[in-house]
């Protein structure tokens, strides 16, 4: 065979492969884009999902809680007065009592249902939510720079532009998100 007929099959194979690697390479960065972008969309589902829930469950207990304490505090306050009978009294203090078996049965039935836990709780979960979303976000933002470069940069941007890709944008929070949530808010 030609030498030269071989040095040219040689140099169309290496072409060949060079354009079959940069395809293959740029469908990894288009897919792990698609990846980083659904596993940040699971985490801001979660935060979406699970805070109104822990916030209303907690609303829920310290609601209850509340009113059974303020309920058994106002009637031993009534009790104490002095300006009623002593049946008055009685009632009050059958009313009193069970209030306290109230307090003391769902203590001992849940004895880590107590409020403040269940707001160190709904913190500790605000706090975990927050920072995966953040992980992702950086995540995202990798991959989407990676792409980025691999779609911009020489050769690989020949076969970006014969394939359509075009330049994708990095997570940027707006301006309202970049505010501190105010938890307080959604407790009313």
């Amino acid at each position: 065979m030609n030498p030269v007929l071989i040095a040219i099959l040689i140099s169309v194979a290496f072409i060949l492969l060079v354009f079959v690697f940069m395809y293959n390479n740029l469908i990894r960065k288009r897919n792990e884009v698609d990846n980083a972008f659904g596993g940040m969309d699971v985490q801001l589902k979660k935060r979406y999902d699970l805070i109104p829930n822990i916030v209303a469950t907690v609303k829920q207990y310290a609601t209850h809680e509340k009113e059974l304490l303020t309920k058994v505090t106002e009637m031993r306050a009534k009790a104490t007065s002095g300006n009623i009978s002593n049946e008055e009294k009685v009632a009050l203090d059958n009313q009193i009592s069970a209030g306290m078996k109230s307090i003391m049965v769902a203590v001992e039935n849940y004895p880590d249902l107590k409020a403040n836990e269940n707001f160190m709780n709904l913190q500790r979960t605000l706090n975990e939510v927050e920072s995966q979303i953040s992980a992702a976000r950086r995540t995202y933002n990798a991959v989407i720079t990676d792409y980025n470069n691999a779609i911009q940069t020489f050769p690989s941007n020949i076969m970006a532009g014969m394939m359509s890709l075009k330049r994708k944008e990095v997570f940027v929070i707006p301006e309202a998100e970049r505010q501190n949530v105010d938890v307080k808010n959604l407790f009313n």
